[in-house]
């Protein structure tokens, strides 16, 4: 009879461990999953703030162009009319590529801020499926130590364990802060 009970409450320990595996299975797939998203924002983020670089340094080229012509205007030297006119096209054009680069590099840095956010999200993320993965863990060794030494506080402790897991996985699923 008492041999009977036994086998009962280790084939609770085999399934509970079985399924606390498959969590963790699961929880690491998710923790992969953001881990990749994180490295990939971060990417994406740094190319568009290589971009915005770039419209920053042709917008300045303008600028310093522009005030070069205006410069060369206002110099003493004596200067045609058409020669005058052209250096006011020439400042006119370059102050509608200036903002065009200013229109465009706003664009880029909302595209930015919003990639450094989504980056910061699936970090968060990542870790919390980190910290629940650990949990995880911590509980199926507890359940494989119960087992082999017949031990089942140390099984109840790890299925209490597994409460640590719950709180990270749902907290990196909807972020509760």
């Amino acid at each position: 009879m008492f041999e009977m009970k036994v086998e009962t409450w280790m084939s609770w320990v085999a399934l509970a461990t079985a399924i606390m595996a498959v969590l963790a299975a699961i929880t690491t797939l998710y923790l992969g999953k953001y881990s990749s998203r994180a490295i990939l924002h971060q990417g994406q983020e740094t190319s568009q703030w290589a971009y915005y670089q770039a419209k920053s340094i042709k917008s300045y080229i303008y600028e310093i162009q522009t005030q070069k012509l205006e410069l060369d205007r206002i110099a003493p030297a004596t200067k045609s009319k058409a020669v005058m006119d052209k250096y006011s096209q020439l400042m006119g054009d370059y102050d509608k590529q200036i903002k065009r680069y200013d229109k465009e590099k706003e664009e880029i840095k909302a595209t930015a801020d919003g990639l450094a956010k989504s980056k910061e999200d699936a970090q968060t993320r990542a870790g919390n499926f980190g910290y629940a993965l650990i949990f995880l863990q911590i509980a199926i060794m507890l359940s494989s130590v119960s087992a082999l030494t017949k031990k089942k506080p140390l099984f109840y402790l790890g299925l209490a364990t597994v409460s640590g897991w719950m709180f990270f996985f749902l907290d990196a699923i909807f972020l509760f802060h």
